[in-house]
């Protein structure tokens, strides 16, 4: 007769910790799929997201109650060559109580943040 499992290794395959590993691997797949970071804002039934571009916004959201050019802001890379890219900001709103400033960097959609109207 072979002896059943003690009572105390019994306890140590119920003990939480031992489904830590799969749960925390599991976690980490959902969110490795998602931007860092990420910015949406919803248009009716459309999102837009960061790292759209600029003519996806204006098609699912519509022309913005005004534009700011902010400027330019120039990359480069270790070989010497620069990338400049026109920075321009997006004001839409108000939408109940809210206005939404949408911020480009080179047709692309970079940030969105939000400020209730004074």
């Amino acid at each position: 007769m072979h002896p059943g499992p003690t009572h105390q290794h019994a306890r140590r395959a119920d003990h939480p910790r031992r489904h830590l590993p799969p749960l925390l691997a599991a976690l980490l797949l959902a969110l490795s799929g998602l931007p860092a970071q990420a910015a949406t804002l919803r248009c009716g039934s459309a999102l837009v997201s960061s790292g759209d571009h600029a003519l996806v916004v204006l098609e699912r959201c519509g022309e913005p109650a005004s534009r700011s050019d902010l400027g330019q802001r120039q990359y480069g890379d270790a070989w010497g060559n620069f990338e400049r890219l026109r920075i321009e900001e997006w004001v839409y709103g108000p939408r109940h109580g809210m206005y939404y400033f949408l911020r480009f960097e080179g047709e692309r959609l970079t940030g969105i943040t939000s400020r209730r109207r004074r």
